[in-house]
């Protein structure tokens, strides 16, 4: 792909109909490839997506000393044995979130960490203090040096330590990075209150099938250490992306077509699924996948965004877009990141009409995932949002804020009569797998400039 070609041309108003594969999981994909270097041999990964946070990260373990490359389209061979750093490098850390993961297969390795601040889309604070939290009850010491941008880690004695640790509110990334330091840990361990994502279960079950000891009892999770991490098997499949899912789903539904989505299971999206049939679109479960469609006029909604199994914060973009096009007033409130709503205005130049508000509510810590610092922080949030629909979407030119601010408006000028630009492809491309020959194969008049 040609990095000087960094927007999109789309011409909308033309419903797109078909068929679209779900690739593998982003968020699947990142951790059990930095999961890997806690293997004591070498792993063959299947369905891994071919996208830049993937080219990233496979830089990231390389430039470690490790070896982790593509040997086909979607299959990545990852050996841990030639580890030799214990410093993440600080350029390509922070393009990507998950470099923080790789606090412990390095500690696990080297008893200390060199790890910079992470990367990735901004949405809003990210707390890493409960990260810092939780590796301190592993027994590491952990500072940050403001003059490097690094966290600089060591083990307080010779290995990590079993330990009994409780989020104050679940954590994807807090959950998975404390199984991988567990699993490897001496002793046994148990996370409370640990998040619940199916992702999360995929790392799981690849960890076990390497000779870990972990299993899910009561809202948390408990691990006994192991001294050793062999996958026997050929390889491990990971799971199919379900932010893809909603992502194509609104495609369709927005621009009054028929796409079916292969690969998902109505469990992976339920909470979706039955709000889309809330609002008067078509929902057809089928062995294979799923079929959404456009069927008549939308009725309007209300959101709120939360933990699985809730409505995920991934899937509330493209939904506003549907919004757009439903009758009446549309309200989503997002409660897992602050500031994610980088959309709005992009929309606002094609003519849809939303604004923000001031949601009331009793206890506003309990119900935000993030940190809260003060009361004049609060006040200042724009965490809800009205749509007023039906709205005819016109052309205009657009900027991509994030990943899933950039599917969202790709959704909107498909939708939209007349001929859009959207300048930042590459921000797509983070984290969706040749997103324009999708949309093209679904009838989409899109080409990359």
């Amino acid at each position: 792909m040609d990095n000087s070609e960094d927007s999109f041309i789309v011409r909308g108003g033309k419903p797109l109909k078909g068929q679209i594969q779900l690739s593998g999981a982003k968020n699947v994909a990142l951790k059990v490839l930095i999961a890997a270097l806690l293997f004591d041999s070498p792993i063959t990964f299947k369905n891994i997506p071919r996208i830049r946070d993937i080219n990233e990260l496979l830089h990231l373990i390389n430039k470690l000393g490790a070896q982790a490359d593509f040997t086909d389209s979607n299959t990545v061979v990852v050996d841990s044995h030639g580890l030799s750093s214990d410093t993440i490098d600080l350029l390509h850390a922070a393009k990507i979130r998950a470099s923080f993961m790789f606090f412990a297969p390095l500690l696990y390795r080297f008893g200390k960490a060199f790890i910079p601040n992470p990367g990735g889309c901004r949405l809003g604070a990210r707390p890493i203090d409960r990260h810092i939290s939780m590796l301190q009850a592993f027994g590491v010491k952990v500072t940050y040096n403001s003059e490097t941008g690094f966290y600089e880690s060591q083990l307080n004695g010779n290995s990590i330590r079993g330990t009994t640790f409780t989020f104050d509110k679940p954590t994807h990334t807090g959950t998975e990075l404390a199984i991988m330091l567990a699993s490897r840990a001496d002793g046994e361990s148990v996370i409370k209150n640990a998040a619940q994502e199916p992702e999360i279960d995929d790392l799981i079950n690849l960890l076990n099938q390497a000779g870990a000891h972990i299993k899910r009892e009561n809202g948390s999770v408990l691990i006994k250490g192991t001294p050793i991490l062999h996958y026997k098997n050929d390889s491990f499949t990971i799971m199919v992306d379900r932010n893809e899912a909603p992502t194509f789903a609104s495609f369709g539904i927005t621009t009054r077509g028929d796409i079916m989505i292969y690969g998902i299971k109505e469990s992976d999206i339920e909470y979706f699924a039955t709000e889309i049939k809330n609002i008067g679109a078509g929902v057809e479960v089928l062995p294979e996948g799923i079929r959404f469609y456009y069927k008549g006029e939308l009725k309007s909604s209300s959101i709120t965004t939360g933990p699985h199994p809730g409505f995920m914060t991934d899937w509330q973009g493209p939904w506003a877009v549907m919004m757009t096009q439903a009758h009446g007033v549309s309200t989503i409130h997002e409660t897992i990141f602050e500031d994610r709503f980088g959309y709005v205005s992009e929309l606002q130049k094609l003519g849809a009409d939303i604004e923000f508000y001031q949601p009331e509510l009793d206890n506003p810590r309990k119900i935000y995932q993030f940190n809260i610092e003060n009361d004049d922080n609060l006040k200042s949030l724009q965490q809800a949002i009205r749509i007023k629909g039906p709205t005819q979407l016109h052309n205009g030119v657009m900027d991509v804020k994030d990943l899933r601010a950039g599917a969202t408006i790709l959704i909107a000028a498909c939708s939209a009569e007349g001929e859009s630009v959207i300048n930042g492809a590459s921000i797509i491309d983070r984290g969706y797998e040749d997103i324009e020959r999708k949309l093209q194969s679904l009838g989409a008049a899109i080409k990359r400039v």
